[in-house]
């Protein structure tokens, strides 16, 4: 599924947005189907003992591929055991796009993954993201499933910030 920048556009506001980030779910079987989907191309693409070293960890996994004629870069997320990132995979939704489509992250996954980078980084950025999501999507939110994970996770206070940020 397709989440962060790109996702942040989708339900709020556009801005520019230097990569893609995309949560897969993969398993050690896997990595060589995987890999193979890139193979051949011009992309740099890591080694499959790269690819199954962090296929195999039970969260954080996580690798590039990269454009090297562009610079521009897939972050892929593996879904691990991380249970926000299962309730999201369960609850993705197709978008179309012209002639093709995506599966998107849930609106609520969105939010409070933007609000935990916000808490990590301290960067403006993730807050502006999650109060125009808010601002311009807010009544797709499921408010309950919303509140249920930025209490699990503990960035209820900044789900409280970025519903009182004031975008220029």
């Amino acid at each position: 599924m397709v989440t962060g920048g790109v996702a942040s556009v989708v339900y709020g506001d556009p801005r520019f947005t230097r990569d893609v980030d995309v949560v897969v779910e993969v398993d050690p079987a896997q990595v060589e189907d995987l890999l193979g989907v890139f193979a051949g191309g011009s992309l740099y693409v890591p080694s499959r003992d790269v690819v199954d070293r962090e296929v195999r960890r039970e969260e954080g996994g996580h690798f590039d591929i990269i454009d090297p004629a562009t610079g521009l870069r897939a972050d892929v997320y593996l879904s691990g055991r991380d249970p926000l990132h299962a309730w999201a995979l369960e609850r993705r939704r197709r978008v179309d796009l012209g002639d093709r489509s995506i599966w998107l992250a849930p609106i609520e996954y969105v939010l409070v993954r933007k609000l935990q980078y916000y808490r990590m980084s301290g960067s403006d950025r993730h807050l502006r993201d999650a109060a125009m999501i808010l601002r311009i999507s807010g009544d797709q939110v499921e408010d309950a499933a919303l509140e249920e994970w930025t209490r699990r996770l503990g960035v209820e206070a900044e789900l409280q910030e970025a519903r009182r940020f004031q975008v220029d």
